[in-house]
């Protein structure tokens, strides 16, 4: 008898060792968390809420717009040469539009623009404003690379564009754009006169956007007013009372910077975030913070705060990057309220390389134990081309780390054809596979940061929805550091959790 004792003992102990989440880590946060994140708060997401941006004057015309110009007269494109660098010389030849036919813009006020071409340089005039020219050689724009877009008021589609000396644009030969027309008119054979076309699959609408958008005398109080009325206390009482017990907060870069931040961002963030940590030690949540916008931008995607959609995030980077982890760390290590600091979200392979991310988390991690031995620290998964299983080797030598890994039942032509069922089956074996993947017995925790329970199907009822809810709660709750749902709220019903919740499609408690 006595054996079989000291045998049962003998198991028991083993599987308790062997548990994903050891007890003692389960127990100082109650883990695994059910989570929500707070997106389009401190980090603004331009679909989400657009009538934000309602009030700024031309705002199809914001940061990152890619548009491209046709001449009416010459019915060519513009284009600069080789897609621009050295003697790249801008030329009206082009019969239709691609990538060396379109330019991003930098807006410097609403009518006035820098144009980057596919290259990065920016148009500009050639000799320093003494020639009439057009040349795309310039790596950072001045004001002989600054022109005004004047819209037809009958056509804004139809324009003239104004070149720093006084003159507009014309298009006299398919083999040089130059700027020294001086008359007026908007005939089709006037050659100043050009049709841009908007590429709106492409536009982007993130915190560069709005604030740059709305300039430095409106900006400031269209976003106090937004993050005083977008999240308030009473939201944190909602998701205590409804089965949450974590909040995953959104933050970008500038917030290090508060209250003066580099333009066109602006100060007071910081107060909200230092307000979510009291709404959150008020009842009874913790508060995962996520460095969601870098510099640079890490995805290219608007919600990394990028400026123009390229993503230029690297090793020249990683110091400023590390010093905003710092200054969060610091500020809220002693907070009852912080439960961990995510690093980064979201970067995108291959133009974040492995090497880089790796070198950026240990530093990033570093930073946050100089402060706190006790919050987590969260190491998100690249997105694109990336092995899922790449940080595990490199999270085990850390302590308290969690991999972070988003999963949308969206964003893949897969998806489409799919079935009510189909999606349902999805979840409960290919994302429970790609969540043991990463979960290992002695590694790092698993947390899926983001998922939400819409999908490619038209139509489907409440029920549809309850399963496909149900099927996710239920693989996710497996994650050994919990989940977060995107979003709490968003004009898209199924993407806001607490409509979810309201509405019973998803029931926590």
């Amino acid at each position: 008898m006595a054996y079989y004792y000291f045998k049962m003992y003998h198991l028991l102990a083993l599987y308790l060792i062997s548990c994903v989440v050891p007890l003692s880590l389960a127990q100082d946060f109650n883990l695994p968390f059910k989570a929500v994140n707070l997106g389009n708060w401190l980090v603004t997401e331009g679909w989400m809420k657009p009538s934000l941006y309602d009030g700024i004057p031309n705002n199809d015309l914001l940061d990152g717009t890619q548009v491209q110009f046709k001449s009416t007269k010459l019915q060519k494109y513009i284009a600069p040469e080789n897609g621009g660098g050295s003697g790249s010389v801008v030329v009206v030849n082009r019969d239709s539009a691609s990538g060396w036919e379109t330019f991003r813009l930098w807006r410097i006020d609403e009518s006035s623009f820098n144009f980057r071409v596919f290259n990065k340089q920016f148009v500009g005039l050639s000799n320093q404003d003494q020639g009439t020219g057009l040349i795309a050689v310039s790596d950072s724009p001045g004001n002989t690379e600054t022109f005004r877009i004047v819209r037809n008021d009958g056509d804004r589609n139809r324009v003239r564009i104004q070149a720093s000396n006084g003159l507009f644009l014309q298009a006299t030969s398919e083999t040089q754009l130059t700027a020294d027309y001086g008359g007026s008119g908007w005939e089709d054979d006037n050659p100043s006169v050009f049709i841009m076309t908007i590429l709106s699959d492409k536009t982007l609408r993130g915190e560069y956007q709005i604030t740059n958008g709305y300039g430095p005398d409106k900006a400031p109080q269209v976003l106090q007013d937004h993050w005083n009325s977008y999240i308030t206390e009473d939201d944190f009482r909602f998701l205590s009372s409804n089965g949450l017990n974590a909040v995953r907060i959104p933050v970008g870069w500038w917030i290090a910077k508060d209250p003066t931040p580099p333009k066109p961002f602006v100060g007071g963030s910081l107060q909200a975030l230092d307000n979510a940590f009291t709404w959150a030690q008020n009842n009874g949540l913790k508060v995962i913070v996520d460095l969601h916008a870098v510099e640079g931008s890490q995805n290219a995607n608007d919600h990394s705060a990028t400026r123009d959609g390229y993503q230029e995030w690297g090793d020249s980077n990683i110091q400023d990057t590390v010093a905003v982890i710092d200054f969060l760390a610091s500020r809220y290590a002693n907070h009852a309220a912080l439960a961990a600091v995510e690093l980064m979200n979201e970067p995108m392979a291959p133009g974040v390389n492995l090497d880089s991310l790796k070198n950026y988390y240990k530093a990033g991690y570093e930073a946050v134990r100089k402060h706190t031995s006790s919050a987590y620290v969260i190491l998100s998964n690249r997105l694109g081309p990336a092995d899922a299983k790449e940080l595990l080797s490199f999270a085990g030598g850390l302590d308290r780390v969690a991999i972070d890994v988003h999963f949308y039942s969206l964003y893949s032509d897969m998806f489409n054809s799919f079935s009510v069922q189909q999606n349902v089956d999805f979840i409960y074996n290919q994302r429970a596979s790609d969540l043991d993947a990463v979960t290992t017995s002695n590694g790092p925790l698993t947390f899926v940061g983001e998922w939400v329970a819409e999908w490619a199907i038209n139509g489907a009822s409440i029920e549809d929805y309850q399963r496909f809810a149900k099927a996710q709660i239920d693989v996710y709750g497996r994650a050994t550091f919990g989940w977060a749902y995107w979003a709490y709220k968003c004009q898209y019903d199924h993407w806001g959790l607490r409509w979810m919740i309201e509405n019973n499609y998803i029931k926590l408690n």
